[in-house]
């Protein structure tokens, strides 16, 4: 009995402080698909205990599957490795190939990556898409990016208004990087990096036709990163023809991404305006009795919350002109129409959304009233 008792205690013990110490997953995240193409959810700068990072790289495997991602890729620094004398490894391709083997078991594409991890003006890039990590050891940065191109990567330039490499937090396009784009081995560029928008970087990203990149660029747990703070992990939404690595590619060098950290979406207008329009789900217009006041039941079928602006000639009956659509969750807008008319345009800024710096999408829907 006593036996027992005690095992019943130590049991109690165990379970109260596993509950005490849990880390709660904030849900899957989900987007749309968009007409034409697959919205992939990927994440492509992470690092493991291989770099500076603080987990084995099969947590980041098992962090991707609980936040229902479909890309992840494991973004050692090449140069920087401060847990070599306890975790020796010569071959710069092993946390990759124990992700990989991990993903084997479960629907999460890796993609083999790197970071190039150098002071200004070369700054930090990541190369994925590469067949060796190991031969893009080289004390020229120059070579490095030749090798990565010859090796077929995409690269991406990494939180480039980070401080510590440019110290009033914008980036600075140097003529290292210049001649990067120009010789096809820079593509793209992190206007999100960890909970930083840089709107700079955006303009940058515009004015030279670079991808829109989104990462964590994590080091300790996700949970710890981000859940137990509100937030998801800040991710980049890729639009592909299919859910493969080829596809996944080519829609990256071609640039049809959207960079999202909870509410905030920043892409090119051609990618963001038809996610946006994905994400919102018209479930119902109709007339309140006999009146001229139209009803209408907005579902948002993403993990943004969707923050709109009316910006129809109509105003709106016990309802500010700025609302939120919950992610998930529907929203009940009221319309005085004056008069009552058998189809609407809805037409609504997106405030949480940006195609520009300070610049927002404006979306339109014609809605057909429901018995009328």
């Amino acid at each position: 009995m006593k036996t027992q008792l005690l095992f019943l205690s130590i049991l109690f013990s165990i379970t109260f402080y596993a509950q005490e110490h849990s880390h709660k997953s904030s849900g899957a995240i989900t987007y749309p698909n968009v007409p034409g193409y697959k919205t992939l959810k990927t994440d492509l700068h992470q690092h493991t205990v291989f770099s500076d990072g603080n987990v084995w790289p099969t947590i980041r495997v098992m962090e991707a599957l609980r936040d229902n991602l479909d890309v992840i890729s494991l973004t050692e620094h090449l140069e920087y490795q401060p847990h070599s004398k306890d975790i020796p490894h010569p071959d710069r391709n092993r946390s990759f190939e124990l992700a990989l083997q991990e993903a084997k078991k479960h629907d999460l594409l890796i993609v083999h990556g790197s970071e190039i991890t150098r002071s200004a003006p070369a700054g930090h890039s990541n190369a994925i898409f590469i067949s060796d990590a190991n031969n893009l050891m080289d004390k020229d940065s120059v070579k490095q990016f030749a090798e990565a191109k010859k090796q077929g990567a995409f690269v991406f330039w990494n939180h480039p208004a980070w401080y510590p490499q440019s110290p009033n937090g914008n980036p600075v396009l140097s003529d290292f990087q210049k001649d990067r784009i120009k010789n096809g081995e820079l593509h793209g560029i992190e206007v999100i990096n960890a909970t930083d928008y840089a709107e700079e970087s955006l303009a940058l990203a515009l004015e030279n036709n670079l991808t829109i990149m989104g990462t964590s660029d994590v080091h300790d747990l996700i949970d710890w990163d981000y859940t137990e703070k509100g937030h998801n992990r800040p991710i980049t939404l890729v639009f592909a023809k299919e859910s493969s690595e080829t596809s996944l590619k080519e829609a990256l060098f071609s640039g049809r991404t959207v960079a999202v950290f909870n509410s905030l979406l920043v892409g090119k207008e051609e990618n963001l305006t038809p996610l946006l329009k994905a994400c919102i789900v018209v479930e119902g217009a109709t007339y309140i009795n006999n009146t001229s006041i139209l009803k209408v039941t907005l579902k948002n079928v993403s993990s943004s919350d969707l923050l709109f602006e009316n910006q129809m000639p109509h105003t709106f009956y016990s309802s500010s002109p700025v609302f939120t659509v919950p992610a998930e969750g529907t929203k009940t807008i009221q319309i005085k129409t004056l008069e009552r008319l058998d189809s609407v345009e809805l037409k609504l800024k997106v405030l949480g959304a940006y195609i520009a710096p300070k610049k927002h999408p404006v979306l339109q829907w014609q809605i057909v009233v429901e018995n009328n």
